[in-house]
């Protein structure tokens, strides 16, 4: 079971980061330029720009590497638990939501970082 576990993380991880590297390589701070030229907004530097994109991006990454591995344990927990006792299935759903939300605290931060950004 910990075999599994550890290979979907690195799944996880391996997509995220490759993710992450296309984007930086796929960046094209003309194209961002020439937007901001035609919104007639008075444009960021493209430095400023690229580290406020990597800034959400490992955002949204580390929040959510770090939701998988709460909910994979606490749901290894879980399931370990119900076995034994039925009755605490409210509880442990309420468990598992707790450690989905750090990938949604994570998102909103991104969201956060992108409209500042403009």
């Amino acid at each position: 079971m910990n075999r599994q576990i550890l290979f979907a993380g690195v799944m996880v991880l391996g997509v995220a980061l490759l993710a992450g590297i296309s984007s930086l390589l796929l960046w094209q701070p003309g194209a961002i330029a020439a937007e901001v030229v035609a919104l007639e907004v008075t444009p960021l530097d493209p430095d400023v720009l690229r580290w406020g994109y990597l800034a959400a991006a490992l955002a949204t990454m580390a929040s959510s590497i770090a939701a998988a591995y709460a909910v994979a344990s606490i749901g290894a927990a879980a399931v370990g638990a119900l076995a034994e006792k039925p009755d605490l299935f409210g509880r442990m759903v309420i468990l598992v939501g707790l450690a989905e939300g750090i990938a949604i605290y994570g998102l909103i931060i991104s969201v956060l970082i992108l409209n500042r950004l403009g």
